[in-house]
């Protein structure tokens, strides 16, 4: 018997709390804080969202070659979070014409903002994933 099965569920499990977390974490800002998401952080929700079930159910049926499916994700999201959180760094105008370079949360604690958290986010998500695929095998 070989422990890749069970290493695979161990670095899906870890992405689907990831992506679990985030997507939480994003409809208690909006619901619980009452804060209206930009158009950005729509589009970085869009690409988290659908992980939490891919993800998930990939872990639960042992399914390493989810990868193909997340990480297109995961880089959208990746890139959005990144274009965000450097709108906020340098209050540049955004593309969208939206109000995406306003700060309208910010952790007391560490000082970064939501677009940093989402960036945080798909940045762990890159790491479990792009690790399971090396480590586990490229199914």
């Amino acid at each position: 018997m070989t422990v890749r099965p069970a290493e695979t569920t161990l670095w899906l499990s870890a992405a689907a709390l990831v992506a679990t977390v985030a997507t939480a974490g994003s409809l208690w800002f909006s619901l619980g804080l009452g804060l209206t998401p930009c158009d950005l952080c729509w589009y970085q929700r869009i690409a988290m969202y659908p992980l939490v079930a891919v993800l998930g159910i990939a872990a639960w049926e042992n399914r390493p070659a989810v990868v193909r499916t997340a990480l297109p994700f995961v880089g959208l999201g990746l890139s959005l979070a990144a274009y965000h959180s450097y709108l906020q760094a340098t209050t540049a105008q955004c593309a969208l014409g939206g109000p995406c370079a306003a700060v309208l949360w910010q952790s007391p604690a560490l000082g970064l903002t939501i677009p940093n958290l989402s960036l945080v986010a798909f940045g762990l998500l890159t790491v479990l994933l792009v690790g399971m695929w090396r480590r586990v095998g490229r199914q």
